[in-house]
């Protein structure tokens, strides 16, 4: 392992800090890193960092194993629950039950919840030796239903479940459109770009050049552009994070106990219904990760930059990058409960 793989962690904690220093202490980093955007409620700083992570995992992905994967209807159907079914439910009730004197923060969570993860979760899953083939599917799938549920959710969990439980209610303005671009931006351009890499350097230097030469080179550029999106988004955020330190308790709490339960809960539901090691260890991460950049830009055009909807949207990436990071190494430990699979698992 290099000793970027190796203190992975320590990486990750300092990035976070750095970003959150820059955020309070530079002048003028949040004005200049808002400025840029890719369109409207989409950040450059962001998407060039999401690309960069996202690009050499997808580049790994073996399309012609796919089929493998759109076959297998427990893992489709058990992702299909846990994302659109299970999940806004949970974020829904811990809302409630820690937040139910903060309207503006439970608005958020909310928010957060309906926003099933098309990034960052391709990189956990890869660096707990899940199955690659599996999250590309998965994640392709949550993005199709963000486009068709994410507004139909967001009335049922905000307007009409309160209202009929007498709670409470509040509104969301999202247009389909808005959350398509999302998708198509941040999953979209490198997913098609790792699509033809792989097919392009086959075709022109065969299978044995691609796996062996290239994608070892580009491997690392993931780590790389792990880091740099969280600088970036913990600058972005770091003003409004360290001014409201009594409100990120608040809200990171639930989001502490929601990341743990839809992990572990995925994970026991994988190895329950006899996945194996890979593709339970996908779910669970598919499962309980959250699209921050979609849940913060939807909290910001609905109820505006200093809200303090955008401030739990914030808090989200908060608390999920050390979460996560800690279950991908949580899941490797785990991996002895699993009978072998076929395939040889490389710790990353």
């Amino acid at each position: 392992m290099s000793v970027l793989d190796r203190f992975l962690p320590v990486w990750i904690g300092v990035a976070m800090i750095v970003g959150l220093l820059a955020g309070r202490f530079a002048p003028g980093l949040n004005t200049a890193l808002n400025s840029l955007h890719v369109t409207s409620g989409v950040s450059l700083p962001i998407f060039v960092g999401l690309l960069v992570m996202m690009y050499p995992v997808l580049a790994k992905v073996r399309y012609d194993r796919l089929d493998t994967v759109t076959s297998d209807k427990r893992l489709l159907v058990s992702s299909l629950l846990l994302n659109w079914i299970a999940g806004p439910a949970v974020m829904f009730a811990l809302a409630w039950t820690f937040l139910p004197d903060l309207p503006e923060y439970r608005t958020g969570l909310i928010i957060v919840g309906l926003a099933r993860c098309i990034a960052m979760v391709i990189v956990w899953n890869d660096l707990a030796c899940g199955d690659r083939e599996a999250a590309a599917v998965l994640v392709a799938l949550n993005s199709v239903f963000q486009v068709l549920a994410f507004a139909g959710l967001g009335w049922f969990y905000l307007a009409a479940l309160p209202g009929w439980l007498g709670l409470n209610t509040a509104g969301l303005d999202v247009s389909a459109w808005s959350i398509a671009q999302s998708v198509l931006i941040f999953l979209g351009i490198p997913l098609v770009a790792g699509y033809l890499s792989r097919r392009v350097g086959e075709r022109a230097r065969g299978r044995s050049w691609y796996e062996n030469r290239f994608l070892p080179k580009v491997g690392p550029f993931t780590l790389y552009g792990l880091l740099f999106t969280i600088v970036v988004l913990f600058a972005l955020q770091g003003e409004a994070i360290t001014s409201n330190p009594w409100d990120v308790v608040r809200i990171a709490l639930p989001l502490l106990i929601y990341f743990a339960a839809m992990w572990a809960g995925s994970f026991a539901l994988g190895k329950g219904i006899g996945l194996g090691y890979e593709r339970s260890t996908t779910l669970a991460f598919t499962a309980a990760g959250n699209n921050f950049e979609l849940a913060i830009a939807v909290a910001i055009a609905t109820f505006g930059v200093t809200s303090g909807q955008a401030l739990a949207g914030v808090v989200g990436p908060l608390i999920e990058v050390p979460v996560l990071v800690a279950l991908v190494y949580v899941s490797l430990a785990a991996r002895k409960r699993f009978t072998p699979e076929p395939t040889t698992l490389q710790r990353p």
